[in-house]
């Protein structure tokens, strides 16, 4: 009997990309608890949060009103018109709903936009330590992805000398993600200005601005906004965020971007043949989110500010681990270096961050990602997207677990960016 899957032939592109790292770390972590095990999981980044109960019922009224067939493909023109007055009302820009979209979340924002205008070896520089996502998305739309390196004593920020001697007559997009998921970096207005310098010297160079967690700062005053400061830049400009992370919305898919009119006529075309549009229901909520009492985007910046005081302050007390306090997103990015080289209790050697995150995990039951995921190492990530006691519990494993390794002699080993 011939076996069905041998006429299978995947496509290139497929075979270029992988399942994301994220999910594959967040369902081992699940599996090993099924088991019994006693695991913290600080793989994913996704609220502790219910979403508000306001944005809830706005939904449940809009399936029980018949609001359930085909949507616009570009967006309802309630939500972009709400969107547009969002950007108008937190950043200070101006943007018609003709140059908004709607999407299946942020990653589906971003992946019309490569889909729409990227050509087989067309260059999109991304920064490490990145999102794993971005690089895949490039290479499933024909692209390569460029990583370029920062440094954690810098913040883990793009400078603009990097940037330039990145750019070749190939690049097509840069990406720029503040703040960062998985490094919480943000950048500065004098930071920002100085890359808008080197992108005016390459016009031809595109900017994918992700913003998901831009109402996720905790700086005492307002953050700046590229556009704001280089608003001759708008035209080459994408504008990505969402309702995910703000409102705690990750499973209502809800993303948008706002960019120049004929891209998001580009995108809207890719995103026809896909999907056809975001959820009707899922829309109406995310038009209560944005219209909606702002209360509850302050409570849980809060709660995520009072968790990073404490996993900051926590790793930093713990003998090899290094600490950049991030300046948003619920991520922090610890450096792991001082412990490579150390022995576990079992005898085996630590030789990169994924064998840290490894021993994390067997050991203290502290599901955490390594640096290689994020193409810069030797470092760690953690989400405190969840409960201060939770996160706390976790430090004190790592704190014990790292306690129990004993040194081993050797150089501390530099920091290595991965390639995608």
């Amino acid at each position: 009997m011939v076996n069905p899957m041998t006429a299978l032939r995947l496509s290139a592109r497929v075979r270029r990309v992988k399942l994301s790292p994220n999910a594959a770390a967040n369902q081992r972590a699940a599996d090993l608890r099924a088991a019994g095990r006693d695991i913290i999981n600080l793989t994913i980044g996704e609220p502790d949060f219910d979403t508000p109960a306001h944005i809830v019922a706005a939904a449940l009224a809009a399936a029980q009103a018949g609001d359930t067939r085909y949507p616009p493909t570009n967006g309802t023109p309630a939500l972009r018109q709400a969107i547009a007055d969002t950007l108008l009302r937190n950043d200070g820009l101006a943007y018609a709903p003709g140059e908004i979209l709607v999407s299946n979340g942020a990653k589906h924002v971003a992946t019309n936009a490569l889909a729409a205008t990227l050509d087989p070896g067309d260059e999109v520089i991304i920064p490490a330590p990145f999102w794993p996502s971005f690089p895949d998305m490039v290479l499933i739309n024909d692209g390569v992805p460029v990583i370029v390196p920062t440094e954690a004593a810098s913040g883990f920020k793009l400078s603009p000398e990097v940037l330039a001697a990145a750019i070749t007559p190939a690049t097509r997009w840069l990406i720029l993600n503040a703040p960062c998921n998985p490094s919480g970096a943000d950048y500065s207005e004098a930071e920002l200005e100085a890359l808008a310098e080197v992108l005016r010297t390459h016009p031809d160079v595109l900017v994918l601005l992700d913003a998901v967690y831009e109402q996720i700062r905790f700086t005492a005053t307002p953050a700046p906004h590229l556009l704001r400061i280089a608003p001759d830049l708008r035209d080459r400009v994408l504008v990505v965020s969402g309702v995910s992370k703000t409102y705690a919305m990750t499973g209502w898919r809800i993303g948008y971007g706002a960019g120049p009119a004929d891209l998001i006529r580009a995108m809207t075309n890719v995103q026809s043949q896909y999907t056809a549009g975001a959820s009707t229901v899922g829309q109406a909520a995310a038009l209560a989110a944005l219209t909606g009492d702002q209360g509850f985007v302050a409570t849980a910046r809060a709660a995520y500010a009072e968790r990073r005081r404490v996993v900051s302050e926590g790793l930093a007390a713990i003998p090899g681990v290094d600490v950049v306090v991030p300046e948003g997103t619920f991520f922090i990015y610890p450096g792991c270096g001082g412990l490579l080289g150390s022995i576990r209790p079992d005898g085996r050697t630590i030789e990169t961050d994924s064998d840290f995150t490894e021993y994390l995990l067997e050991d203290a039951g502290v599901a955490a990602m390594p640096g290689a995921t994020f193409g810069l190492s030797p470092f760690f990530r953690l989400s405190f997207a969840t409960d201060t006691a939770t996160v706390a519990a976790a430090v004190a494993r790592i704190a014990d677990a790292v306690a129990a390794l004993r040194p081993a002699a050797g150089e501390r080993p530099a920091l290595t960016s991965a390639t995608a």
